[in-house]
């Protein structure tokens, strides 16, 4: 059974997709950019605050399965320039514990939805 899951606390869907799908206790999380939810505004002014944002969006639709950074086992981030790979690495590892990092890829990609710099996935059980 599958289960659509929404939030006001993450940015609607720019598209024809889900913010999440629930499926089997697996939560399937679409890519977030750093739209901010309250005012559908890129956060973008630099890369750490647009990764901040882009983090804060996936934990808002983690938590309304009850759900934590814990939960998550797979993640792809999307960057629109390598050369960011240490900020978004550094902001991204700030949100989980040690021994709770999940299996991750890191893709450089020529253009990203609303010219975000970075975008990430989530996969969590």
């Amino acid at each position: 059974m599958k289960k659509i899951v929404y939030t006001n606390n993450a940015p609607d869907p720019v598209g024809p997709y889900n913010q999440a799908i629930f499926s089997n206790n697996i939560l399937f999380i679409s890519g977030q950019v750093a739209i901010d939810p309250i005012n559908g505004n890129m956060k973008n002014s630099n890369i750490k605050e647009e990764t901040i944002q882009v983090m804060n969006n996936l934990k808002a639709i983690l938590n309304e399965v009850d759900f934590d950074f814990n939960n998550v086992i797979k993640s792809t981030i999307y960057l629109s320039n390598m050369e960011n790979f240490t900020i978004v690495n550094e902001v991204y590892g700030s949100f989980f514990k040690k021994n709770y990092v999940p299996a991750r890829v890191t893709i450089e990609v020529s253009r990203l939805p609303k010219n975000a710099n970075v975008e990430i996935d989530m996969i969590a059980s």
